[in-house]
């Protein structure tokens, strides 16, 4: 029973009693007052129709008129009791009648042109309306859920209600006037809702979320013009994140072009670099390399003050040529850093699938755990549970790949993992953005959120002038024009102060221009590569666009 059932029932009961109550005691003063101050003896039935008919104020009976005081303010009290009741019931029952009458109609059409329809069913939703309103990008919300609509409706979303995969709900959302639809729902509803946009609207672009390659097979087969599958991303990404905390080879730096490369490199325990100041460590002045910014316990420090001091596990986000790249690479390895001889995978699903495959192609030795047995698990039970971990050498393993569905499991393991093994390298999968610092709490080194690599990616093909280069990355580097810093120098713009984020290069005329200073003047044709967290680009793009 929903919480306004509870709230209109009882009060209901309490208006019922209340009323039943002055009815009898009305009654009852009638019945005795016209026998002791009429002189004339009615029944009870009788006293109760005159108290009725006095409360209704619809006429009395054949009673009237009285002799007494005592009875004639009788009649006025119950007469004035009437009126009382019907301006106590006005908002105690009808408002509030009204009210649910109108919540309960849900909108069904809407005015949006050039805008992004969204049925969606997941988390990843919030992540892409973020991205859709910091570009200034309307979108519409379809929802068949009248709670989730009205949730919507009060936090100001624009949300109308009826089921993505039929017709009369996609021409109501305009889909012949909107820039795409996404849909992020299961299999079953996915394919139906394409099938029904595609008669609505051939033309219209349709981005669909999917797992697994057999439902990425029947989206194709449907229609769909883009296939995004985040957890394979995210399954390759945490491989390699694991291979090369430990690992003085680079796996997942991201090449800008052939003289510029962005990297997340974990300062390990032990490392050159652990315990010193940026400014100690001579990193510009030795390396060249840029320090666009770094990870504390899964919080973005933009640009760091030089008398920053680099903690064990600290993440750093560098920019710079691959040969200085990997100079660095070596200064935030511990000596004990090696090749990894024993990864485990915890969690079996497609993303803990993907991540085995790219170990396997870098010929790194693994061992599956999952909590059922299925071909490829290697050891069967809780991944919390210390008794599993041990059984699958968690006490001697290099790294750990936390790869599971349920978050809470997910910060458990990384407790107990943490407590087993302090020296183990842990990266995890996160399924809601609001779990991630609670990961980075209970132990974990890097943390990926499912949410944030889907909406990157549906973004980046939503949008034609702003491409995400890194949706497999805590933080995000994207590709974009910038006409209102036209004429103006990153300087006089405050770029980074304003929003926290960092030009890091300038595609002009078909040439990559790094190394940009304070002194540098956009250009309106420029296309501007700027790296930051996803609210510190946000920021950049309400800033450079509107």
């Amino acid at each position: 029973m929903s919480r306004f059932s509870i709230f209109w029932r009882s009060r209901s009961i309490w208006a019922a009693a209340t009323v039943l109550t002055l009815l009898t005691g009305y009654a009852l003063t009638y019945q005795v007052g016209m026998a002791t101050l009429e002189g004339t003896s009615v029944s009870y039935l009788q006293a109760l129709q005159v108290v009725i008919e006095s409360i209704t104020t619809a006429g009395f009976g054949g009673n009237a008129p009285w002799e007494s005081d005592f009875m004639n303010l009788l009649i006025i009290a119950m007469n004035m009791t009437g009126v009382l009741l019907v301006f106590l019931a006005l908002p105690l029952f009808v408002t509030p009648m009204f009210k649910r009458a109108l919540q309960d109609t849900p909108p069904t059409t809407t005015d949006c042109t050039n805008h992004v329809i969204i049925g969606a069913r997941t988390s990843n939703e919030d992540v892409l309306r973020n991205e859709l309103e910091a570009a200034s990008v309307p979108y519409l919300v379809v929802e068949d859920d009248r709670d989730a609509l009205n949730r919507l409706k009060r936090n100001d979303i624009n949300v109308i209600w009826g089921r993505i995969e039929e017709h009369d709900t996609l021409e109501a959302a305009r889909l012949a006037e909107a820039r795409a639809l996404v849909i992020d729902a299961d299999g079953k509803h996915s394919a139906a809702a394409i099938l029904s946009a595609k008669h609505v609207h051939p033309e219209a672009p349709v981005i669909t979320v999917v797992e697994d390659d057999d439902v990425a097979r029947y989206h194709r087969y449907a229609g769909a013009d883009h296939i995004v599958r985040p957890r394979q991303v995210m399954g390759t990404r945490l491989a390699q994140k694991a291979a090369t905390s430990i690992s003085a080879e680079l796996h997942d730096s991201l090449a800008l072009d052939n003289d510029l490369e962005l990297t997340e490199l974990l300062v390990q325990p032990g490392s050159d670099l652990a315990g010193t100041t940026l400014a100690d460590s001579g990193l510009r002045d030795e390396t060249g390399v840029t320090i666009i910014g770094l990870w504390n316990d899964g919080q973005f420090i933009p640009s760091p003050d030089p008398q920053h001091r680099l903690e064990p596990h600290t993440i750093l986000v560098a920019a710079s040529n691959h040969d200085r790249i990997s100079a660095l690479k070596l200064r935030t390895a511990s000596p004990q850093a090696h090749p990894p001889e024993h990864v485990i995978i915890g969690g079996y699903g497609v993303v803990g699938q993907h991540a085995a495959r790219m170990l396997e192609r870098h010929d790194i030795p693994y061992t599956i755990i999952d909590r059922t047995d299925q071909p490829g698990v290697d050891v069967v039970g809780n991944i919390a549970d210390e008794d599993t971990l041990r059984r699958a050498g968690t006490d001697t393993a290099d790294a750990f790949i936390l790869a599971l569905d349920d978050d809470t499991t997910s910060m458990y393991a990384a407790l107990v993992l943490r407590h087993m093994n302090p020296d183990l390298e842990l990266v995890a999968r996160a399924n809601r953005t609001e779990i991630v610092p609670n990961l980075y709490r209970a132990g974990a080194d890097y943390v990926l959120a499912l949410p944030t690599v889907t909406g990157r990616m549906i973004f980046s093909l939503l949008m034609q002038d702003e491409q995400a280069l890194s949706p497999g990355t805590q933080f995000n580097v994207i590709r974009i024009s910038a006409p209102r810093l036209a004429g103006q120098s990153l300087g006089h713009a405050d770029v980074r102060a304003r929003t926290g984020c960092t030009v890091v290069a300038a595609e002009r005329d078909g040439h990559l221009l790094r190394d940009l200073g304070p002194d540098f003047v956009v250009q309106s044709d420029d296309c501007l590569l700027v790296a930051g967290s996803d609210e510190a680009l946000n920021r950049f793009v309400s800033m450079a666009r509107t």
